[in-house]
């Protein structure tokens, strides 16, 4: 017996736990309001159907009430003609019309009793529907706003967030990176573009140099220089610098 009241006790459990699981709270509610608005329907029909009784109940015994003070007015007749047994047997059926009316009498005040209680139940139906209906919409509510958070939280569950940032500040990084390689690109290409005139500039010199050169060793007349090209002689100057400067100087 012991085995198989664990073995029982772990079916209900299981069963317990299917059936919670696979209960919805919108589904549940609204079948519990469609249960509760049956209700209602039959206990209104219930109602209407004890009104129905009474209402008959009254007729019945307004008819037994007045067959009773007609049998009393006929025995009234015949005692008024000096027929007794007449009289008597009025009487009688007068007693039996009250004894019925009596007998529904009683059983009309427990009707009543029972539509008054009847139609309590069904104002208190009526209310606990309202009610009903009320916390209905407002658990819906809460439970739909419930599942959309529990799929947001498993969504961010299953979202690293710590990875999400990592990703953010390695692309930082790599953003930085090329911003950098970028500026030194730019800069190199500042000093070669610098170093390309330089050396355009050094170029134009050299050349006028070697050109003046060729017109003192073959004896032709010296350009004059400009005047702000005019510099004074350093004591350690090159000698062919200073031979031609003297020969300009001698020619003036």
């Amino acid at each position: 017996m012991g085995l198989l009241d664990r073995i029982s006790r772990v079916i209900r459990a299981t069963l317990n736990s299917l059936i919670g699981q696979a209960e919805d709270p919108e589904k549940i509610l609204e079948q519990a309001v469609i249960d509760m608005q049956e209700d209602l329907i039959r206990l209104r029909q219930g109602v209407a159907q004890a009104i129905a009784a009474q209402k008959r109940s009254e007729r019945q015994m307004s008819q037994a009430d007045k067959l009773g003070t007609e049998w009393y007015q006929r025995a009234q007749l015949a005692l008024q003609k000096g027929d007794d047994a007449l009289a008597k047997e009025a009487l009688t059926r007068r007693k039996s019309y009250v004894e019925t009316a009596s007998s529904i009498k009683t059983q009309l005040d427990q009707q009543n009793q029972i539509v008054a209680q009847m139609k309590q139940n069904l104002v208190a139906l009526e209310g606990k529907l309202s009610e009903a209906k009320t916390k209905k919409d407002m658990y819906i509510a809460r439970a739909r706003s419930a599942k959309a958070s529990e799929q947001l939280n498993e969504m961010l569950g299953r979202t690293s967030t710590s990875g999400a940032m990592a990703a953010f500040e390695r692309m930082e990084d790599k953003v930085q990176e090329l911003e950098a390689r970028s500026s030194a690109i730019a800069e190199l290409n500042q000093d070669s573009l610098e170093e390309r005139f330089s050396s355009l500039e050094s170029g134009d010199v050299d050349e006028e140099l070697a050109a003046m050169k060729e017109q003192l060793l073959s004896g032709a007349p010296a350009e004059a220089l400009p005047p702000a090209q005019a510099e004074p002689v350093d004591a350690g100057e090159d000698s062919d610098l200073a031979q031609l400067r003297a020969e300009l100087e001698e020619g003036a």
